[in-house]
């Protein structure tokens, strides 16, 4: 069956559409991937045709999108939420937060906090229970994208960077985007996640997303081995079809009546997967060593964590590893610059693992960032990659006063 929409048609059978009743929301619910509860949905917009069929989001949305009229569509969808949230809270059920997807053509609209802060208040329902979707896209197209959703954040309202890995230029934006949440795509996803490179990029994308503290979603689960391989990455939670297809209301709104409240955790070693473990037993190092450098010896080359309470923010965080070496003794106090990059010359230390020694410590005064010296231990331990036969050093650091 050929579409029914063109560009000359759209906006009037839209507007006809709302009017009916006819673009109703189906909810796709997103699932801890530990627990298995329902932690959340995304609303995804259905339009009925006239045999009580649904006509496939493809058929309209694109065309909505070139006409920008999408905002409109995006706005009655957060109406119909919000009414559906209304009746979750008057009937006592279980609810947890919706998604409602914004097109990055809203970026441009001056009213857009006092309109959405309107509807959900015109419904009485607390903000913690909305969360604004905006695709990666928008990240490289609107200039003004930080300040739109900081100004979102402030009011309350989640906000999740959806489809992220589809565009080029993600980590170019990410690092500053103030998100809650960030939303894998599902292409990131293929197969069985058997290929090597695709574990390699996923397990990057989880590692710093932890570290700049989004919660993960994973969009598109469909097997048992993604999921298997996802909880071993630290993924908190998934999206797909292995758990549910989107649901319309009444299934749903079933799914989470019948869906238990949170409670606390009785044990957190037994239900974290084991990169979350890990993540836990990093946590607690970074406690005591607020500096962590991992460095190849073997390739010169470094990557560095500096944590908040570290003498000095200054180094640089990845490179070369002599010119880390050269830029630390320059921090040092005069008297210790030359025990400092004695201590860490490359040669010496490859070497020195040769002959048996895995581990090499060294006191240095430091220059912090408040002008003041302070005495600092650095430690490194030696291992080979498992990979290959590359040398790498582990060091930790902290302030002894």
């Amino acid at each position: 069956m050929g579409s029914v929409f063109t560009k000359e048609n759209i906006g009037d059978m839209l507007d006809r559409a709302i009017e009916q009743g006819d673009i109703i929301a189906y909810y796709q619910p997103k699932y801890d991937v530990i627990t298995g509860k329902v932690t959340g949905s995304e609303a995804l917009a259905r339009w009925k045709n006239s045999d009580g069929g649904l006509y496939p989001p493809d058929s309209f949305i694109p065309l909505l999108e070139s006409n920008g009229l999408v905002t409109r569509l995006d706005w009655y969808m957060l109406e119909v939420v919000c009414r559906f949230i209304r009746k979750q809270i008057d009937m006592k059920v279980h609810k947890v937060p919706v998604s409602v997807n914004f097109s990055r053509l809203h970026t441009s609209e001056d009213n857009f906090i006092e309109h959405i802060c309107g509807i959900v208040d015109k419904y009485n329902i607390p903000h913690k229970y909305i969360e604004a979707e905006i695709t990666e896209s928008a990240l490289a197209r609107d200039g003004n994208i930080i300040s739109f959703i900081d100004e979102i954040r402030k009011c309350g309202f989640s906000v999740a960077i959806d489809d992220f890995g589809s565009g080029l230029s993600s980590l170019n934006f990410v690092k500053d985007v103030p998100a809650n949440v960030l939303k894998i795509d599902k292409s990131l996803l293929s197969g069985n996640c058997e290929n090597e490179k695709e574990r390699i990029v996923l397990e990057s994308i989880f590692n710093f997303a932890k570290r700049l503290k989004l919660i993960t979603v994973a969009e598109g689960v469909e097997t048992k081995e993604q999921l298997g391989f996802l909880r071993t990455c630290g993924c908190e939670t998934i999206q797909g079809f292995f758990f549910s297809k989107p649901l319309p209301e009444s299934e749903y709104s079933a799914l989470c009546s019948n869906s238990p409240e949170e409670t606390d955790t009785e044990d957190i070693l037994l239900t974290q997967p084991a990169a979350s473990a890990t993540q836990l037993l990093l946590d607690a190092i970074f406690m005591c060593y607020p500096l962590v450098i991992m460095s190849n010896l073997s390739k010169n080359s470094f990557y560095m964590m500096v944590y908040e309470n570290f003498s000095t923010c200054s180094c640089p965080s990845t490179g070369v590893y002599t010119e880390l070496i050269v830029h630390g003794a320059a921090t040092m106090h005069p008297d210790d610059a030359a025990l400092f990059s004695d201590t860490f010359k490359i040669d010496d230390q490859i070497a020195a693992y040769n002959r048996g020694e895995r581990t090499r410590s060294v006191i240095t005064r430091q220059l912090g960032d408040d002008g003041i010296y302070r005495r600092v231990e650095s430690t490194n331990y030696y291992v080979k990659n498992p990979a290959s036969d590359d040398i790498l050093a582990i060091t930790l650091s902290k302030a002894l006063e």
